[in-house]
């Protein structure tokens, strides 16, 4: 049996660091707000007759192989997947093929939709039901513990749920809210926002350990920056619901604003060049994805702008990333 998964990655709008437990309870609950991409994960599991693991990372190029699951140690090449098979213990061997259509480093969830597309695909293998909240929890735990830091939870629901979505983390537990279905205004957003690499690597100092200790040790702005993040992803939200696209640029600026003041290192020279250079071209907001300080740019053009302001992200020396919204999740298909 040959089992394919796959699940997009995401782009992170609003909301950004409220997925984190206790986070956002010590803010009474928050919207995390992003948009599921077809730059995503692909696994394709392939059952043996024997006993063995075969495990390989296209992207990486590097791979792994045992002759039963208790040979598999972890800290290894491949040490996600080993560590998800430590915990689904399938019975039988498996060949493994994993790949990630992000660049590395670009902080838009590569390493967490991976682990949903394997998790969707072993779920397979061991004929279960596929449960979407189930595998998010799984996920985070485990990406938790190979780690050593506090996860958010946004990536696992953009992989497994895909689309446009406004995620509730509140103190009775996490709701998805489908913000734009109707394709004529999801193209809209898909034409007018742009996704770049802007080639630095992301700044540790932004980690969820590090906000999360500024915020219980009450460092600077921290408790304020959050809370207004939390304040303009509900209005994001709001603007997404009604297709207020004037409304959506100006809170993905002010999110922007109050990211910037959470940690030193957030934003860097380069990263202001470039979004001065966007908005010279068109452009108007843009944000890093992620925590900050590198990986990847978002960044909202005025209608008719894309092209200019594509061509002046790419001279200053950023990547275009092509991509559009990816409406469906997790796929698991058997051949």
């Amino acid at each position: 049996m040959v089992i394919r998964a796959t699940a997009p990655n995401r782009i992170d709008l609003a909301g950004g660091t409220l997925d984190i437990w206790p986070l956002y309870a010590f803010l009474g609950g928050g919207y995390t707000v992003n948009v599921a991409i077809n730059l995503g994960s692909e696994v394709v599991v392939e059952t043996r007759r024997d006993h063995k693991f075969d495990l390989y990372s296209e992207d990486l190029d590097a791979g792994e192989t045992a002759d039963s699951l208790s040979e598999l140690k972890p800290g290894g090449p491949m040490d996600l997947v080993v560590r998800a098979l430590q915990h689904y213990r399938p019975e039988i061997g498996l060949n493994i093929r994993t790949r990630n259509r992000a660049p590395k480093g670009t902080g838009i969830g590569s390493s967490s939709t991976l682990l949903i597309a394997l998790s969707g695909a072993l779920y397979q293998v061991q004929g279960k039901e596929i449960d979407r909240e189930h595998i998010i929890d799984t996920a985070a735990n485990i990406e938790a513990m190979l780690l050593g830091v506090p996860t958010g939870k946004q990536d696992y629901y953009a992989a497994a749920y895909g689309g446009v979505n406004a995620i509730w983390f509140g103190l009775g537990g996490n709701r998805v809210e489908s913000l734009l279905v109707e394709e004529e205004v999801l193209q809209v957003l898909d034409r007018r926002l742009v996704l770049t690499f802007t080639g630095e690597s992301r700044f540790s100092g932004t980690s969820n350990w590090n906000m999360m200790k500024a915020f219980v040790e009450d460092v600077g702005d921290t408790r304020k920056n959050l809370r207004a993040i939390a304040e303009t992803s509900d209005r994001m939200r709001r603007c997404l619901l009604v297709a207020d696209f004037d409304g959506f640029a100006k809170a993905l600026e002010e999110e922007w604003e109050n990211r910037k003041g959470l940690a030193a290192g957030v934003t860097t020279p380069r990263i202001d060049a470039l979004m001065n250079a966007a908005r010279n071209a068109g452009a108007l907001a843009s944000k890093i994805c992620g925590a900050g300080g590198g990986g990847c740019m978002i960044t909202f053009c005025a209608p008719g702008s894309e092209t200019p302001v594509v061509r002046a992200l790419t001279e200053s020396g950023a990547r275009h990333l092509e991509y559009h919204i990816q409406p469906q999740g997790l796929r698991v298909e058997t051949a």
